[in-house]
């Protein structure tokens, strides 16, 4: 079944979806914030080319909250009904820019870790799951030398 919304309709439907302080980046923040994390939503750091959605900057680690359909979640992405000649090479430039994105951080000696919409959405446990990644990853970097 095709979904029969009009352009008008559509067009305020798109306009109202937040691209910053979203859901999953306000539950990352609260749960990071009650392990103890304290972290920079500072958008522009020097030599810095992107803005992260979570910066810990004492641990020279970002971190990205990536929504399911704007970043082509492999698990969770299901091609729009309309307007895909605009659409869907749009999600492939936002694969590739978050690449280029990781790639260049890491070069820069960032600790990259990105987080999906979904895997926040499903309860408690896989916020415990997230913070064990991100407590691992950033106890890693502070052993090294």
């Amino acid at each position: 079944m095709v979904d029969t919304v009009s352009k008008k309709v559509r067009s305020h439907i798109m306009s109202r979806i937040r691209g910053k302080d979203t859901k999953p980046e306000l539950l990352l923040r609260s749960a990071l914030h009650r392990a103890g994390y304290r972290y920079s939503l500072k958008k522009y750091f020097p030599g810095i080319r992107c803005r992260p959605d979570i910066t810990l900057v004492s641990k020279k680690t970002i971190i990205f909250v990536d929504g399911c359909f704007w970043h082509g979640c492999s698990r969770c992405y299901k091609p729009p009904k309309s307007n895909q000649e605009y659409w869907i090479p749009k999600i492939q430039q936002n694969v590739q820019r978050d690449q280029i994105q990781t790639k260049y951080l890491r070069t820069h000696g960032w600790r990259v870790i990105r987080i999906k919409e979904h895997e926040l959405k499903k309860g408690s446990i896989h916020i415990d799951r997230i913070l064990s990644t991100i407590h691992q990853s950033v106890d890693r970097r502070s052993r090294k030398p």
